[in-house]
C-alpha cells in the first residue's frame, strides 16, 4: 500500500507506508521494515545486553571465564538447489558463519526440519548429504535436531533452521561496539554471486559463464587473522540485505560514519550484466561467502594479505574508512566524485534467497 506523493511535474511517487498491523514479505528482507519488525516487537519483549549488542550471534561467558558464541538462523530458498549451492549448504555455511563473524571457532550445529507432506526422500536425503558434506569442510559436528511435518499444501517443500555454537578462543571482543574511526573497511572479494545465482536461475537468464553462488565456509581467514595477532574490531558477513545493509547496521550500532567508495568494490562483469536485466543494485544482493573486516588502517595491509591466501572470492580490497561523524551515516563515493547516502532498502529487494 502507498500514498501518492505530488511534484510540481504532476507526477506522483509511491512512498511506502509502515506495515504496523500484519506481516509482509518485506519484513524478512533485512532492511527497513525487517529493522522495525525487531525493534517494535522481539527487543521490547527479550530485551538484554547479548540481544541489544545486535551481533552475527550471542557472546556468551561462562562461570569459569571462558567465552562461547551462539546464534541461529533459518532457511527458505527458492529453488532448492542452484549453481554452486543449495538450501543444505546455505544452512550449514549460513550458521557457520555467523560465529566466525563473533570471533568464534565453530564447533556444533542442530538442525530443524519443517518438511511439507508428499516432499521427495530422495531430495531431503540429497539435502542432507549437502549438509554433511558442508559441515565436513568446515570442521564442524551436526550433533542434535528436530523434524516437523505439515500438511500437503500448508508448506513449501522444505525449510530448515539450524543454531550452532563455537568457542572463543581470543581475548579480543569481536564486535560492532569495537569499531573505531580510523579502521579501515575489507572487502573479501567480489559481490552479489548468490543471489544472482538464484534469480539468474529463476528468470532462466543464459550468460557466457554460469553464475555460481559463492556459499562457502569462512572459517579459514578468520581464524588466520585472530591467529597472527591483529586487531580485528568487527567482522561481518553480507547476507541478507548484502552489504549496504551490513555497513548501515554496524555504523548504527557502534555510532560512527562509513564511507566506501564505488569505484574499488569489485562485482563480476556477468553479476553486474544480471542486475542491470533486473533492475538491481548489487550493493544490496546477497552473498554466503563474502564478509567485511574492520581493522585499524597501519594494519590493513597484513590483514589483505591473510584474506588474499585464505578467503574464497578474492582478491580483497579496501573499500572504504570509518570515520567519527555523522554517527549512523554511510556514504558512497561515485566514480564521478558525488557522495551518496547508503540506505537501507525499504521492503524486499529479492526474496527467497537464503
Amino acid at each position: 500500500m502507498a500514498t501518492p506523493t505530488p511534484s510540481s511535474s504532476g507526477l506522483s511517487c509511491p512512498i511506502p507506508l509502515p506495515h504496523k498491523t500484519e506481516i509482509t514479505v518485506g519484513h524478512g528482507g533485512g532492511g527497513r521494515l525487517t529493522q522495525d519488525l525487531i525493534d517494535r516487537v522481539f527487543r521490547p519483549a527479550f530485551a538484554n545486553a547479548s540481544l541489544d549488542a545486535q551481533h552475527d550471534g550471542a557472546l556468551l561467558r561462562l562461570p569459569d571465564g571462558s567465552r562461547l558464541a551462539f546464534t541461529t538462523d533459518s532457511h527458505v530458498v527458492s529453488p532448492l538447489f542452484f549453481p554452486g549451492s543449495d538450501i543444505g549448504k546455505i544452512a550449514v555455511n549460513g550458521t557457520v558463519n555467523d560465529l566466525c563473524m563473533c570471533g568464534a571457532r565453530p564447533l556444533w550445529l542442530s538442525a530443524g526440519f519443517v518438511l511439507e507432506e508428499g516432499f521427495p526422500i530422495a531430495t531431503l536425503e540429497r539435502i542432507v548429504a549437502s549438509m554433511q558434506a558442508a559441515a565436513t569442510a568446515a570442521g564442524v559436528s551436526i550433533v542434535t535436531g528436530d523434524t516437523k511435518v505439515v500438511e500437503r499444501g500448508k508448506g513449501d517443500g522444505v525449510y530448515v533452521t539450524t543454531a550452532g555454537v563455537g568457542v572463543i578462543e581470543t581475548p579480543r571482543t569481536v564486535a560492532p561496539a569495537s569499531i573505531r574511526p580510523g579502521d579501515a573497511v575489507i572487502l573479501s572479494g567480489d559481490l552479489g554471486r548468490h543471489g544472482m545465482a538464484i534469480m539468474a536461475t529463476r528468470a532462466g537468464l543464459e550468460f557466457e559463464s554460469t553464475i555460481e553462488s559463492d556459499c562457502a565456509p569462512l572459517v579459514a581467514p578468520v581464524q588466520a587473522l585472530l591467529q597472527a595477532g591483529l586487531e580485528v574490531h568487527c567482522l561481518r558477513d553480507l547476507t541478507r540485505g548484502g552489504l549496504a545493509t551490513a555497513l548501515v547496521e554496524l555504523a548504527e550500532s557502534a555510532r560512527v560514519a562509513i564511507a566506501i567508495e564505488a569505484a574499488k568494490v569489485p562485482v563480476t562483469e556477468q553479476v553486474r550484466g544480471a542486475c542491470e536485466i533486473l533492475g538491481l543494485d548489487p550493493l544490496y544482493v546477497a552473498n554466503e561467502g563474502r564478509f567485511i573486516c574492520f581493522v585499524p588502517a597501519a594494519q590493513a595491509a597484513p590483514a589483505l594479505e591473510i584474506i588474499a591466501r585464505t578467503a574464497p572470492g578474492g582478491p580483497p580490497v579496501i573499500i572504504g574508512r570509518v570515520n567519527a561523524a555523522p554517527a549512523g551515516q554511510v556514504t558512497q563515493r561515485s566514480v564521478i566524485g558525488a557522495d551518496r547516502i547508503v540506505d537501507r532498502l525499504s521492503g524486499e529487494q529479492l526474496p527467497r534467497i537464503c
